[in-house]
């Protein structure tokens, strides 16, 4: 049997998608089904139940709508880029009819904190803030409006048509969020899910006008690792044409002397039989299949390596939809799976208030 000699383990498929190997050691061949789950003791099963049991006991999977008119460009930008995950509080006296008001009021306010920190941010180049805001990403009309805020800058020395590039990005959404809250006073606007994608000294200034102008408070929201196996499974049973991203696992033996972090990697087709033969109900994903999938995949790996996945962390989950990681950052690769994953991210940030 295979031992874990190095910092990094990988469990990869070839051929016929049932070889696993660990770097340093010479590949088996363990041809094992990895959907028979009849093996699975009631231990592992209840271990499971054990670590979910804070969680929702069944989540619905929302669906994509039709994109119309400028949607498909507006959500294009939100494809394919790692996103830093916030939780905010409901804003104070947010109006959208105010969107190019406090776009001048950012501007200045980059600008003049800009002078103040000249390491930190090259005050020589003009920055741009544009707010606008999309109702793609809205399950019932009730829904407030996701805003979209994105920074470029403006050399002083350019080409007469130069382009602005844009240097940060930050979007508020409350996909499915009216569900999941109380009534908000209508002084307030709930858009409790915040995501960020620039400088770290950019997001800084963004979040200290946010919170003297909305009176908000912003807070980062870590994604935990009972949280990382929802994603797994539900990913994993999202329909995909022609799949070729693997699903990969990434645990950690966070707290030891010499951490180690295992990457478990499964063949997209494998991942989804293996869910397939798992869920019932379409639409929907419930707590106890969660429990069961993750089981197969603990017992699958501990039968090839004798390594005991229950005792480590899992960190980060990458599917062919999009992929995760604990410290609160996530990267969406496909449209159609986009309002699933940020009613999920919506739901997190509610539970974190």
């Amino acid at each position: 049997m295979a031992r874990v000699q190095r910092q990094h383990v990988e469990d990869t498929r070839v051929c016929d998608y049932r070889t696993l190997s660990v770097f340093g050691e010479k590949t088996v061949d363990h041809d094992v089904n990895i959907i028979n789950t009849a093996h699975l003791s009631r231990h592992v099963v209840s271990l499971r139940r054990n670590l979910f049991s804070q969680t929702p006991a069944m989540r619905m999977i929302q669906r994509t709508l039709h994109l119309q008119g400028n949607a498909d460009a507006q959500i294009s930008l939100l494809l394919c880029k790692q996103w830093t995950l916030y939780a905010v509080t409901p804003l104070y006296k947010f109006s959208y009819g105010q969107l190019k008001e406090y776009s001048r009021q950012l501007s200045r306010f980059i600008a003049s904190e800009s002078q103040r920190r000249p390491v930190e941010i090259e005050y020589e180049l003009q920055f741009k803030v544009t707010f606008s805001s999309f109702s793609a990403l809205k399950i019932t009309e009730q829904e407030p409006d996701a805003v979209l805020i994105q920074i470029t800058k403006r050399p002083q020395v350019a080409a007469k048509n130069a382009e602005e590039k844009v240097v940060w990005m930050g979007w508020f959404t409350c996909t499915g969020g009216n569900d999941l809250f109380e009534i908000v006073d209508e002084e307030f606007t709930f858009l409790p899910l915040f995501l960020v994608n620039g400088a770290k000294a950019l997001t800084v200034l963004v979040e200290t006008w946010l919170q003297q102008t909305f009176d908000c408070c912003l807070s980062p929201l870590p994604i935990t690792p009972i949280s990382l196996s929802w994603m797994a499974a539900m990913w994993t049973g999202c329909p995909m044409d022609n799949p070729t991203v693997p699903t990969e696992l990434t645990f950690s033996t966070l707290g030891t002397a010499y951490p180690l972090d295992i990457s478990y990697s499964i063949h997209p087709e494998d991942a989804k039989a293996l869910w397939d033969s798992i869920h019932s109900t379409p639409g929907e994903v419930r707590q106890e299949e969660v429990e069961l999938f993750m089981a197969c995949l603990y017992n699958h790996f501990h039968r090839h390596f004798k390594i005991y996945l229950s005792g480590t962390v899992l960190v980060q989950v990458s599917t062919s939809v999009a992929s995760a990681h604990s410290v609160g950052k996530i990267k969406i690769f496909h449209a159609q799976h986009l309002i699933s994953s940020m009613a999920f991210l919506t739901e997190l940030a509610v539970l974190k208030m």
